[in-house]
């Protein structure tokens, strides 16, 4: 069970590194003007949801249900766990959110500001606080 839990921590802490990184990208990338500053942010936006935030969110949740799966007494007795697992699957939309406006990006049919995207960028540090603390704390 400890390496289980090690590894998803591991799978963790990439996929919060990518979720902060990736909406940060998109606060510069929407006001690049020139095609080859253009260019090179789809290539990094594309290189890190594909090659680090989608494998790792994958990691994650593999890990993570693989703990539960070997402990179910543990899902079906502790609030805060169940209030956990809401937020990453509100985690998991907006993974799948930064994928819809990395195209839009690529596309450049995108109508999102720098504001609004930097904005969006702090959300996951709103679920990661939170996660922290149910996990932690286990209020419930």
């Amino acid at each position: 069970m400890l390496w289980l839990k090690a590894l998803h921590i591991i799978a963790v802490v990439c996929w919060f590194a990518a979720l902060f990184y990736l909406p940060r990208l998109f606060v510069y990338h929407v006001d690049t003007r020139d095609d080859a500053g253009h260019d090179r942010f789809v290539i990094m936006e594309r290189k890190l949801y594909r090659g680090i935030m989608t494998p790792s969110m994958i990691a994650t949740l593999v890990f993570g249900f693989w703990m539960i799966k070997d402990n179910p007494a543990l899902w079906f007795s502790q609030g805060w766990l169940h209030a956990k697992l809401s937020l990453v699957a509100l985690l998991v939309v907006y993974h799948f959110l930064c994928d819809h406006y990395r195209r839009q990006l690529a596309e450049r049919r995108c109508q999102r500001t720098h504001v609004f995207f930097r904005v969006f960028n702090e959300l996951p540090v709103l679920a990661l606080v939170a996660i922290v603390m149910l996990v932690v704390v286990k209020p419930f």
